[in-house]
């Protein structure tokens, strides 16, 4: 199953809600190809919150713990929030929602061994992951 299927199956099938998740998490990935330190760096911003463990969770193999949109805010700032959202085509609200879904999961599956993918391979794998769903 691939990373838009999972988020589709959590917002309960195509279209709508989901569309706006994968809308929002392939603005994740494009933001943090262009921020320093990629999504190393985004997370960071998360430990830098106190979101240790949520962050180990989403990295290491195993139960991913939930945020939530408040988190999310704390976590990644207006600025960083705001720019997902506008890539997006959403509101910084809906974005941030969204994000309590799909930040999770969009970590798990960008990272191998405890380890986020380095940003020089961010690109092409989500190019990848995004490009071939239809």
């Amino acid at each position: 199953m691939g990373l838009l299927d999972s988020i589709e199956g959590l917002a309960g099938g195509a279209g709508g809600q989901a569309g706006q998740q994968g809308g929002v998490a392939q603005a994740l990935i494009q933001t943090a190809t262009q921020h320093p330190g990629g999504l190393e760096g985004i997370l960071n911003g998360f430990r830098q919150n106190g979101m240790d463990q949520h962050v180990n969770s989403w990295v290491n193999p195993g139960e991913n713990q939930s945020i939530t949109p408040d988190q999310v805010q704390q976590g990644m700032g207006s600025s960083m929030l705001g720019e997902v959202a506008q890539r997006a085509g959403v509101s910084p609200q809906v974005a941030q929602m969204a994000l309590a879904t799909v930040l999770p999961m969009v970590v798990s599956h960008f990272s191998r061994n405890g380890q986020v993918a380095p940003q020089s391979e961010l690109g092409s794998l989500a190019s990848s992951f995004f490009g071939n769903h239809g």
